[in-house]
């Protein structure tokens, strides 16, 4: 399943953002490409969605799982085999027996259902920064030309000459790495396989 964007192009209107009905198709590609970014430096859905993880087993009884908060657990599997001997506390999975097996840390797969209800108003506000930003470069050049990276770092007028530098952006949809370190400090835990359904 395909999680819906971050923002809507009404959250752009409301920011004073007026889409030509001949660029809602790049409005919505950008809307996409910049949720994409932001949820792939959170870590994490961000917004509730249902899905299933495979997780090494930490040492101890409770398993922290990606993409919080924790809202309820489907299916557990312990090295390919279900388990029930678990229950939710403090937004963690807890088993008595641990998650760690005689050889060493076992493989464990949750379908579980995560993320927030509402997608928070600075995140709503971040897409919507990059979309804008993106549209500006879009409609810089009819030729599509305004969405290469290109940074003017100098211009003289007599004998024209124009200096493009690169501040490492390839797009506006590449997040500083302020913004990532941000958003996986919030949202993330870790690097982990997650399958939305």
């Amino acid at each position: 399943m395909t999680l819906a964007p971050l923002a809507a192009p009404a959250d752009l209107t409301i920011r004073g953002l007026v889409v030509d009905p001949a660029e809602e198709g790049f409005v919505t590609a950008a809307l996409d490409a910049a949720s994409a970014a932001v949820r792939e430096a959170a870590g994490a859905p961000i917004s509730q969605t249902t899905s299933t993880v495979a997780v090494e087993g930490e040492p101890g009884q409770r398993l922290r799982l990606p993409g919080p908060p924790l809202i309820s657990v489907a299916a557990v599997a312990v090295d390919g085999r279900a388990v029930t001997d678990w229950c939710i506390r403090s937004g963690r999975l807890y088993r008595a027996a641990g998650w760690t097996g005689p050889g060493g840390p076992s493989e464990v797969e949750v379908t579980y259902t995560h993320g927030l209800p509402s997608v928070p108003a600075d995140i709503v506000d971040l897409v919507c920064r990059m979309v804008a930003a993106a549209l500006v470069s879009y409609r810089s050049r009819d030729d599509g030309e305004g969405l290469a990276a290109q940074n003017i770092t100098q211009e003289r007028i007599g004998d024209y000459a124009v200096s493009y530098g690169s501040d490492g952006r390839i797009t506006d949809m590449d997040l500083p790495q302020y913004w990532r370190e941000r958003l996986e400090a919030r949202f993330g835990c870790g690097a982990q396989l997650l399958r939305s359904r």
